[in-house]
């Protein structure tokens, strides 16, 4: 049976999310921004984050696979889910639950500039460092990690426990 250590409590998620909106708030003021989760981990992040925006925006997903049922990336990225809105010209808003290694958010961006975007931007609830393997620019980071199995408020082990409410360190 797993053992669940918390790492980040709820309404320290809350503060950082509340935050984040603040920011990118005033960042995108005059401008049209389209935000851009990755499925599956970003969505509960995301639908606070949008929640405390006070902009307009447009929503789409995109998904990609990498982990599979394991702990770490397999480095084979797999994108299951493109985007369906044109995002030519646009201001993006790249919205993932957590950066490891940074492999899949460094495909995705290149991937996504090849539709003409006016800017990408990344947004991540956690900025996990231990494990990069690519140098990836992550402009709204709500908590910053170093290490720790992560799993809870979207972040997944094989599809299982994206509902709890925190963030824990799931010890096997």
């Amino acid at each position: 049976m797993p053992e669940f250590v918390p790492v980040i409590k709820k309404k320290d998620i809350d503060k950082a999310v509340s935050s984040m909106a603040r920011a990118i708030s005033v960042d995108y003021a005059d401008r049209d921004l389209t935000v851009i989760g990755v499925l599956n981990g970003a969505f509960i992040f995301m639908a606070d984050l949008v929640r405390h925006l006070d902009i307009p925006v447009e929503i789409d997903f995109v998904r990609i696979a990498s982990y599979g049922a394991g702990t770490k990336s397999s480095g084979q990225i797999q994108l299951i889910k493109d985007v369906e809105i044109s995002i030519k010209g646009r201001d993006l808003l790249l919205v993932e639950d957590i950066i490891d290694t940074g492999l899949t958010l460094s495909y995705l961006v290149d991937h996504l500039k090849s539709f003409g975007p006016r800017s990408i931007k990344i947004c991540t609830l956690i900025d996990k460092r231990e494990r990069r393997e690519v140098k990836i620019h992550v402009d709204y980071a709500g908590h910053v990690t170093k290490e720790g199995y992560l799993v809870g408020y979207g972040l997944d082990h094989a599809e299982k426990y994206r509902n709890l409410p925190e963030i824990f360190h799931l010890k096997f």
